[in-house]
């Protein structure tokens, strides 16, 4: 009886391990399938996020802690200008002070075609919101070491301009929260117009949260097969947010990188901790390589991006003063005309005795 009892549970113990074999390799498989599929989904979007194969950071470009080759020696590959100063944790373009024009630039020419920059900055200061101002821009350039109206740089410049506004001048738009990103392709002609912010010659741009912000702020430009990309990275989630995708720009070769800043009635410190460039191998085809030479910046269907501003129109209390001082006008000409009628008409009934 204890043999059999003992056969019988020998069985069954042999049929549920036979079972749990089966259901064990089937949730394997199921496993592997998954893991497979998610390998291609994700290989799929690296590829989309991603069309170059490598990054190389080109140290002659960068500006990086402890900043040599930072000054004014023969050696320096950066030039330092305006109220611009170096410190052991940044490169500070103005301090909180009114009136004060600062900027850093690169003395190599750049060459490269395929490229992405990596800025770390920081905005900060005593003033409250919207009492700050104005913010720094990044610069690849014709010209270098120009003073001018344009956060600390020329106007009518010849190249690409990112600019962090920190300060609306035009508050009747109210389409735009502040500080705001934008980007700007200047062909030497083209006015940057600070009365309406640069609407009229953005192609893109962004409100980032960037000014006396608790955590570490970025901006990532990337330029690579006549697309130009913008990103910030301002919250601290360490996950760049989409801030400007613009396609068909074209862009020379041979001009500079650059940052400014400037400060007018308002203020604040506006300092550069690193500005780190990245060569992007990219994969292209023959007629992509045999691309003629760019000799002025330009993008393709410009109109497009152009923003219409409205003219500005006249208040109600403008429009009520405006007609009261006209008819004021037009009565004391009556009076002075009638006065001169009198005089005319008694003069000429003296003639007559």
């Amino acid at each position: 009886m204890v043999a059999t009892v003992t056969n019988s549970n020998l069985d069954r113990l042999g049929n549920f391990s036979s079972l749990y074999q089966m259901c064990y390799f089937k949730n394997i498989r199921k496993l592997v399938c998954l893991f497979a599929v998610a390998c291609v989904l994700m290989g799929q979007s690296w590829a989309d996020d991603q069309d170059f194969m490598e990054e190389f950071l080109k140290r002659e470009y960068s500006l990086a802690k402890p900043y040599r080759g930072l000054g004014f020696s023969s050696s320096s590959q950066w030039d330092l200008m305006g109220t611009a100063m170096v410190t052991p944790d940044h490169v500070r373009l103005t301090p909180d002070l009114q009136s004060r024009q600062g900027a850093v630039w690169s003395r190599i020419p750049f060459y490269l075609r395929d490229w992405e920059l990596k800025v770390h900055f920081k905005i900060h200061g005593l003033g409250k919101k919207n009492l700050n101002g104005d913010g720094l821009a990044i610069w690849l350039t014709k010209d270098r070491m120009q003073n001018g109206p344009v956060f600390g740089n020329m106007n009518q410049f010849t190249g690409l301009g990112i600019f962090v506004d920190t300060y609306p001048n035009a508050d009747k738009y109210h389409d735009r929260s502040f500080p705001y990103v934008s980007v700007m392709l200047g062909n030497g002609s083209l006015s940057y117009d600070h009365d309406h912010d640069g609407r009229l010659s953005e192609l893109g741009g962004c409100t980032a949260m960037a000014r006396n912000a608790i955590y570490d702020t970025f901006l990532l430009v990337r330029y690579s097969k006549n697309r130009l990309t913008l990103m910030v990275d301002v919250d601290g989630k360490q996950d760049w947010k989409d801030c400007a995708d613009i396609t068909g720009v074209r862009l020379p070769l041979g001009y500079f990188f650059g940052a400014s800043s400037a400060t007018g009635d308002l203020s604040d410190n506006h300092d550069i901790i690193s500005m780190k460039l990245y060569q992007l191998t990219v994969e292209k085809s023959p007629e992509e390589e045999e691309e003629e030479e760019v000799l002025i910046p330009s993008v393709d269907n410009m109109e497009h991006f152009r923003v219409e501003v409205e003219e500005e129109g006249m208040s109600g209390v403008q429009f009520f003063f405006t007609v009261l001082f006209s008819i004021l006008g037009l009565g004391v000409l009556a009076v002075v005309g009638l006065m001169v009628y009198s005089r005319w008409k008694e003069n000429r009934r003296k003639r007559f005795y």
